[in-house]
């Protein structure tokens, strides 16, 4: 897990009273838009005001069932998420079974980070409302115990459809979920003082039950340079294999570093294939420095594609995707698109994709909707159990610190 900074511009603290947290929240606002509560680019807006829940931790006991190891739904270094119960209508917890389902993520009491991530979660997803962000619905911080309470996501992670499953992911959810999750980069770097996302991965992206993507998991985020500078320089943290080459090799954090970390997911989604992974042949560990050449060459391409979804994608679907898929991962951060360029790519290729038969592509998807149990390996920074098709990302910080 990270160790995070306090580089964030908002106050040392966070109080459980409403009072504090919207003073916090203002400053973010002022930072990020001239005007809170204006209408923003894809749908999303910067709210006037948090409108976030404050809870007790016995309201957090009562929702989860006191955190019982039936109602966890993922642990990792952050700490565990567990399933619990609210209203619908008040957000005040209920008894198991009744009202709604939520995530509850409960920080690990030992982290050192965890505070600062903590934080940065209730600022961020306290002003920032999108389609595809994940919805923050309320937090608890009392005496050592800090917890944040999202909506449920039931279809679970794309990390868990790329490599956690017996069948192939179907393209048509692949594209459909990127493009999602590119609408929710390109607003953080629409606003007028851009949010830089800093761990963007597969296993970030959650999935409601429609299979819509939303961005999860801010403890990491951070606001982009003010107008006169380019870049933020900060500690090195995220995730082997998505971080971008000049932040690894400087510490500089752009938000074009954004755009390099989504080019290494859609190079995931192309081959369902992860990142990183040491079990791999040399030279072959990094997937982006095993693949980037046959990214250049569109008749390569198809080559690269998973196999399991033969016939679902057309061979001009496949360059298209290589080649939008080569400009992210460009070394220089300066010849990347904005994520905006991205977003028009990959609808575009959303739209040309016509095959002669798609039966498979029906069936798999069936096949996905049978294959979604309530208790699926959660995300949300929480680690996840299961039978995998290879090791988990490994995490630049505390554990595999890197610092510039």
């Amino acid at each position: 897990m990270n160790n995070h900074s306090n580089g964030t511009g908002f106050s040392s603290s966070t109080s459980t009273t409403a009072a504090t947290t919207n003073t916090s929240v203002g400053q973010f606002s002022e930072a990020v838009s001239e005007s809170s509560g204006g209408v923003m680019s894809y749908s999303g807006q910067i709210l006037a005001s948090p409108n976030l829940k404050v809870y007790s931790f016995a309201d957090l006991v009562t929702a989860t069932k006191n955190f019982k190891p039936e109602s966890m739904l993922g642990q990792g270094g952050f700490g565990k998420v567990y399933r619990g119960w609210i209203d619908a209508k008040t957000l005040a917890p209920s008894k198991v079974g009744s009202g709604m389902i939520v995530a509850v993520k409960r920080l690990n009491s030992e982290s050192v980070q965890g505070f600062a991530e903590w934080r940065s979660e209730v600022n961020f997803l306290g002003m920032l409302s999108h389609p595809n962000l994940v919805k923050l619905l309320g937090y608890c911080r009392e005496d050592k115990e800090l917890l944040l309470v999202y909506e449920f996501m039931p279809k679970g992670s794309l990390e868990n459809h790329l490599f956690r499953r017996s069948e192939p992911f179907p393209w048509d959810l692949r594209i459909k979920i990127v493009i999602g999750a590119a609408r929710g980069l390109a607003f953080l770097h629409g606003l007028q003082r851009e949010v830089i996302y800093r761990d963007f991965k597969a296993s970030n992206i959650l999935l409601d039950s429609n299979y819509d993507a939303k961005i999860s998991d801010f403890g990491l985020a951070k606001l982009g340079p003010s107008q006169e500078k380019s870049h933020v320089t900060t500690r090195i943290m995220g995730t082997y294999g998505y971080a971008a080459p000049e932040y690894m090799a400087t510490g500089h954090l752009y938000v074009k570093s954004d755009v390099y970390a989504f080019g290494v997911v859609l190079l995931e989604v192309m081959t369902g294939l992860r990142a990183h992974n040491p079990k791999r042949p040399n030279g072959q560990e990094s997937l982006v420095d095993w693949l980037r050449p046959e990214l250049v060459n569109k008749h390569r391409v198809k080559h690269i594609m998973d196999k399991g979804i033969v016939g679902q994608y057309s061979s001009k679907v496949a360059a298209e995707m290589g080649r939008i898929t080569l400009f992210c991962i460009e070394p220089d951060p300066k010849n990347r698109p904005h994520m905006k360029e991205v977003v028009d790519v990959l609808e575009h290729i959303q739209r040309i994709n016509v095959v002669p038969d798609r039966s498979s592509t029906k069936s798999a998807v069936a096949s996905s909707s049978r294959s979604s149990p309530h208790r699926y390996q959660y995300a949300y920074r929480a680690g996840a159990a299961g039978q995998r098709r290879g090791p988990s990302p490994r995490k630049l910080g505390v554990e595999n610190e890197m610092v510039a």
